[in-house]
């Protein structure tokens, strides 16, 4: 069970535990669970692991205002604070907390855990995930980091969190994208769709930009990606020069006085045209010069 740590679990099974006293919606639309306790708002202290590290200011005035309407549906989940015994550690729902004191809160209502110190994080985690606004980036660090840290499978976290395994494997390749392409995506500028077209492509970074310029629809995106992205200008190398006999025995004859590779290069009806002498040494080019200039 979720609230005896000692108890051994299969990874499968404690994930399933833990989601069980993680509750996706903060606004209070499911339906209520019974609280195990009523603590002074003062004696609640936040996870100094917690994951999450920002809180829009504007959703917190407005959980605040439903919160000092309604009060807190969904209560916290803690455990006893192992630096402090009058004190109760947040496992799941410091934005609750937070907006409880703006709402002038005396006292919330928790659910009491013995969690360890690495359920706790797992926990914390599993919450993140469940949020309504979390943007992509941060849902596939989510699952990487209870694959990397906590050993679940895909497979495992399909079960457990109600997805299907692919979203959770189309969500861990974006991971896989530049980092500038996933400050577009945190920053909402494309969306997962543009990216997942994205992921594996040598010019990610470009054909994003370019998404972001031409505001190109996902549709367009898969088939830009397909084509290569946004097309390079070609150089068009010079056609080689064919050569006629007479310029090929004047190289063989010059390669042999030289003892050096010549080459000529002398378009037909032109006067003018490019010798290339090549040299493998410094020796060599001494050679050349004492040959040039008479020596």
């Amino acid at each position: 069970m979720a609230n005896n740590p000692k108890k051994s679990r299969g990874l499968g099974r404690g994930l399933s535990a833990l989601m069980s006293d993680v509750t996706p919606d903060e606004t209070g639309t499911d339906a209520p669970r019974r609280p195990d306790l009523m603590v002074p708002v003062e004696h609640v202290v936040p996870n100094p692991d917690q994951p999450r590290r920002t809180f829009a200011e504007e959703a917190l005035q407005e959980l605040a205002s439903s919160i000092a309407e309604k009060g807190i549906i969904q209560p916290l989940i803690v455990r006893k604070s192992p630096s402090n015994s009058d004190n109760y550690e947040i496992v799941a729902g410091e934005r609750r907390w937070r907006a409880a004191q703006i709402a002038k809160l005396h006292e919330i209502p928790v659910l009491l855990r013995e969690y360890t110190d690495t359920e706790v994080l797992e926990v914390a985690i599993i919450e993140n995930i469940q949020r309504a606004d979390l943007n992509a980036v941060d849902e596939a660090t989510g699952y990487r980091q209870l694959m990397d840290r906590f050993g679940h499978t895909q497979e495992q976290l399909a079960t457990a969190l109600g997805k299907s395994r692919s979203h959770i494997a189309n969500f861990l390749r974006l991971l896989n994208l530049p980092n500038e392409v996933l400050d577009y995506l945190v920053q909402g500028q494309i969306s997962a769709g543009h990216a997942r077209a994205l992921v594996g492509h040598d010019r990610a970074v470009e054909i994003a930009r370019e998404i972001i310029h031409r505001n190109l629809s996902v549709r367009e995106t898969e088939k830009l990606a397909k084509q290569g992205g946004a097309a390079k200008p070609k150089t068009k190398s010079a056609p080689k020069l064919k050569k006629d006999a007479d310029t090929i025995q004047i190289e063989k004859e010059l390669s042999a006085t030289l003892r050096m590779k010549v080459s000529i290069d002398h378009k037909d009806g032109d006067e003018g045209g490019k010798m290339t002498i090549g040299y493998k040494s410094l020796d060599e080019l001494d050679d050349l010069l004492r040959a040039l200039s008479g020596g």
